[in-house]
């Protein structure tokens, strides 16, 4: 059972009254993403990704925006420990930011045409029954800098889905992490970074998050080690 806190180096997450916890891949996004003056997390259940954020670049002022109304909630009180984080119990399409920012994140729920769970909170959080991918790139194209970048992170089996929609909205991928947990096994995730400046070069990198002798992996390693407890 996942543990109702999850304690980090410079912070702490309680996700009792979340439907999702705290998992590999929103820490790995919250490790990898690229940050700017004015961040925001889309969908920012327990508030994790918006506090790694806070905690690499402590200068930026980070917003995270949460539908479900105890996620949201228990983020903000997750967010005290940092004072320049602000979440908000707002669905993304009823947002209206006062400045664009300069970079976005989101662990966006995946499930597309899936039997949904008998559980509402989990169903929100986890399906595209409230937050599409076609809301996020609508919401970021109005109101994500013409050099900023939305980050995601996302199984490999929509990747395809996700870039479309993301080309037929005006962005393009500038940078992608392929991940896999041991190197014989399939790439299972992906962290895509978009951006509407086409000027800007492609980077494509493939890691592994364990090592042969089952232990994290350098690269993995390396990208946590400012937050993970080892």
């Amino acid at each position: 059972m996942p543990k109702d806190v999850f304690s980090f180096r410079q912070f702490d997450v309680r996700q009792d009254r979340c439907a999702m916890k705290v998992g590999t891949d929103g820490v790995l996004l919250g490790a990898w993403a690229e940050g700017g003056r004015r961040i925001l997390d889309i969908g920012a259940g327990t508030g994790v990704v918006a506090l790694m954020m806070a905690q690499r670049f402590p200068d930026s002022v980070v917003e995270g925006v949460e539908a479900d109304g105890q996620a949201a909630c228990q983020a903000a009180e997750n967010a005290h420990a940092f004072a320049q984080v602000a979440i908000h119990h707002v669905r993304l399409q009823e947002w209206e930011p006062g400045e664009p920012y300069d970079c976005m994140v989101s662990n966006p729920p995946f499930f597309i045409d899936s039997l949904k769970t008998p559980n509402s909170q989990r169903t929100l959080a986890r399906h595209d029954v409230d937050l599409s991918f076609a809301d996020i790139l609508a919401f970021a194209k109005r109101h994500l800098t013409h050099e900023g970048v939305l980050s995601v992170v996302l199984p490999t089996e929509v990747v395809e889905r996700f870039t479309e929609t993301a080309y037929l909205s005006g962005f393009r991928m500038c940078r992608q992490a392929m991940i896999k947990t041991t190197d014989r096994k399939p790439f299972k995730r992906q962290l895509l970074a978009f951006s509407k400046d086409t000027s800007r070069r492609f980077e494509r990198t493939e890691h592994c998050l364990m090592a042969a002798d089952g232990q994290r992996s350098e690269w993995y390693h390396d990208l946590t080690k400012a937050f993970y407890v080892f």
